[in-house]
């Protein structure tokens, strides 16, 4: 009970300054957008003179600190989906930026992510990995990389031809593919380091964990720039979450309970998360939530 206790103490804080983190990029990012460029660099060299965005980046990395402090207690299955509620705070944040009130359709959403989140949690009960002590050179870590690193390319040159929330959707896409590879190698990385500095510089994941951030960094704010936070946020948290699932289940062999009535149970949870994502991130109080 107490490890569940310390990683949901961890894993809610990391979602709370995620949440603010992501408000804050967001109003800078839309008053800096740059329209004609799918990525634009200039963007985030702009954005990092901009107090509100630098105050937003401390958020995100606080929230990263903790999230990677409850990935050192819990496993990636177990962390994800309480960090997936980090929208719901985006929503609660934007409320007090905003004049529009919360709908019922709102709180219909917030219920069901919550809902969806404790269903899988309770359903799933993500159990110690099979291979806790997995070396952070696993080659399924580098081909799972090298997978989302092809599908991360192909978004980004699809959207070149695109504009507006498509192009957002698309970036936000492969903004939150990265960040689930990214809580997938801090678990890796926590553990190298808790084996010493020098095994820590010593591990590839180490340096490809630095390059995932920044990318994934990169991504977001340009899909931040290029459309309302509610065409961006709600992909990149509904990502986020599947793909570091995917990365503890298949890299790190991560359990969850497999009898059929428990997984469908875990199924489903995920099923209403997402839906609830969805459907927080239709809320009015986001829609009206627009830059400065």
């Amino acid at each position: 009970m107490s490890r569940w206790a310390d990683v949901a103490g961890l894993g809610l804080g990391a979602a709370v300054l995620l949440g603010l983190g992501f408000v804050l990029q967001q109003r800078a990012a839309r008053a800096r957008s740059v329209p004609d460029a799918a990525v634009s660099f200039r963007l985030l060299g702009d954005l990092i003179g901009t107090p509100m965005w630098l105050a937003g980046l401390a958020a995100m990395i606080a929230g990263q600190l903790l999230g990677a402090a409850a990935l050192g207690v819990g496993d990636v299955t177990l962390v994800e989906p309480l960090l997936t509620t980090n929208l719901l705070f985006a929503l609660l944040f934007t409320r007090a930026l905003s004049v529009a009130p919360l709908r019922a359709e709102d709180w219909i959403g917030s219920v069901a992510l919550v809902g969806g989140v404790v269903l899988f949690l309770v359903c799933a009960a993500p159990r110690q990995a099979r291979n806790a002590a997995a070396t952070h050179a696993d080659p399924a870590s580098a081909v799972f990389l090298g997978v989302v690193a092809v599908v991360v390319a192909v978004l980004v040159l699809l959207s070149r031809s695109r504009d507006g929330p498509t192009r957002a959707g698309m970036l936000a896409l492969g903004a939150g593919l990265l960040f689930g590879v990214q809580d997938g190698l801090t678990r890796s990385v926590v553990g190298a380091l808790g084996r010493g500095p020098d095994r820590l510089f010593a591990s590839w994941p180490f340096y490809a964990l630095v390059l995932v951030a920044i990318t994934g960094i990169l991504l977001m704010q340009n899909a931040f720039g290029s459309a309302p936070l509610r065409s961006s946020l709600p992909v990149i948290t509904a990502a986020e979450p599947l793909t570091g699932i995917a990365f503890g289940l298949g890299v790190y062999g991560e359990r969850i309970r497999l009898a059929p009535g428990w997984l469908v149970g875990a199924a489903a949870g995920l099923a209403v998360m997402i839906a609830g994502v969805v459907v927080v991130a239709r809320s009015r109080t986001l829609h009206l939530h627009r830059g400065l």
